[in-house]
């Protein structure tokens, strides 16, 4: 068994080395870096954003993936992937793994829940021993709660994984390595513990100079509404147009989706900004940034977070992301912003580092709609704020592309 541990030279680049774990350190909880390249998904290539539903990974994906002029890291997380989804309430508190399944399908063999879940990614329900036995190498932690703890009465699942030979990956704000059980279960089966979410980068404070390349970020009246799917779908329909064009993750889906990213809400607050500047660099002017938009700056435990990222991508382009349904924002009592609210503020705060920002559509999440209703609540908002506005799953983004390239024709 061997660890990775990222070696930085006097240029300020990073190099992976491994070394033997010793007995008091032998736990592999290896960190993703601002700039995070998951092996796990390396096998991504400049067409990263395409889904695939056919097939099944069997091994480690191999070489390595470098995006723009960022600095390489390494994650040597093993495929196929068993989807943990404890015993959350809904399908929102496990977007994570949803998301994995949608951009990530054949790398996933199955999910594994306990008594009362009531979330279902799809997949096909299995023990530990049954996702062993199909292939199963790492064990994905695929939920998000408050926070980011991990609950208690999960600890021993992830034992048993541990014990029954899985490595384990993690999005969460709290360190696997840091429950005493879990990290001994990895040092005695020698296993891995992957903290996705965590970062040992150090970034400068923002500064808020212009720069050369076009950027697109998704904001949002709420949290979980969709913005990293719409950033998602948004890059890949302007690559398959020939247009030059990135997804920019800034959180651990993401990251998890497309090999690279900032977990934003990692970072500390002072260098939200600038771990934003660092992930959208200076680029050619035709140069699209789509960035994963986080939190709403309506949201009373998010908005530092939505402000932060949003002066430092300069976006060019907002979409705002929607969900028709919901009167309160998921986990507080305060009210869903109208979209002209949103509008209006997200113009107003971002003008401090680009004053030509600017609303080029609008992303509704209409599934709790059925199609009628879908399709008359999107012409109703078309009609009233003169924008494109769609569902990216139900309907695609071709409305929101076409609108932006007349909004930017350079």
């Amino acid at each position: 068994m061997s660890g990775v541990t990222e070696v930085f030279g006097p240029d300020g680049r990073a190099s992976v080395t491994r070394q033997p774990l010793h007995a008091t350190v032998q736990v592999e909880a290896v960190r993703c870096s601002a700039i995070c390249f998951c092996r796990l998904l390396s096998a991504i290539t400049q067409d990263h954003l395409c889904r695939s539903r056919k097939g099944t990974a069997s091994a480690s994906l191999p070489a390595t993936l470098v995006i723009a002029d960022h600095t390489v890291r390494h994650m040597d997380i093993s495929v196929p992937y068993l989807l943990f989804l404890g015993d959350v309430p809904d399908d929102l508190a496990a977007k994570m793994a949803h998301g994995i399944v949608e951009w990530r399908r054949e790398a996933c063999v199955g999910q594994h829940r306990l008594p009362g879940c009531r979330a279902d990614c799809g997949l096909p329900d299995m023990s530990l021993s049954e996702a062993k036995a199909a292939g199963a190498r790492t064990m994905v932690i695929g939920v998000v709660n408050p926070g980011g703890v991990l609950p208690e009465n999960w600890i021993d699942s992830i034992v048993a994984a541990l014990d029954a030979g899985f490595d384990v990956a993690s999005g969460l704000h709290m360190r696997l390595g840091d429950v005493p059980a879990i990290a001994e279960a990895a040092a005695r089966n020698g296993r891995s513990l992957f903290e996705v979410r965590h970062s040992s980068e150090r970034f400068d404070t923002g500064k808020g100079t212009r720069r050369p390349g076009r950027r697109l970020l998704t904001v949002g009246t709420d949290c979980a509404v969709g913005k990293k799917f719409a950033a998602l779908a948004i890059a890949r329909e302007m690559r398959d147009r020939g247009m030059d064009a990135d997804f920019r993750a800034t959180g651990q889906t993401g990251i998890l989706i497309s090999g690279s990213g900032v977990a934003v809400d990692a970072v500390v607050a002072d260098f939200i900004s600038g771990a934003a500047e660092s992930l959208t660099p200076a680029a050619k002017p035709t140069h699209w940034d789509v960035v994963e938009g986080q939190g709403s700056l309506f949201h009373p435990s998010f908005a530092g977070v939505t402000l932060g990222l949003m002066h430092g991508t300069q976006p060019d382009a907002i979409i705002v992301c929607h969900e028709p349904t919901r009167t309160n924002m998921r986990n507080v009592s305060h009210p869903i912003p109208d979209i002209s609210e949103v509008i209006d503020l997200t113009i107003r705060c971002g003008r401090l580092t680009n004053p030509d920002i600017r609303c080029t559509g609008i992303a509704v999440n209409t599934a709790a709609l059925d199609n009628k209703e879908a399709k008359r609540l999107l012409a109703e908002l078309t009609e009233r704020y003169e924008l494109p506005t769609t569902d990216p799953v139900r309907y695609g983004v071709a409305t929101l592309v076409d609108h932006l390239i007349a909004e930017f024709p350079d």
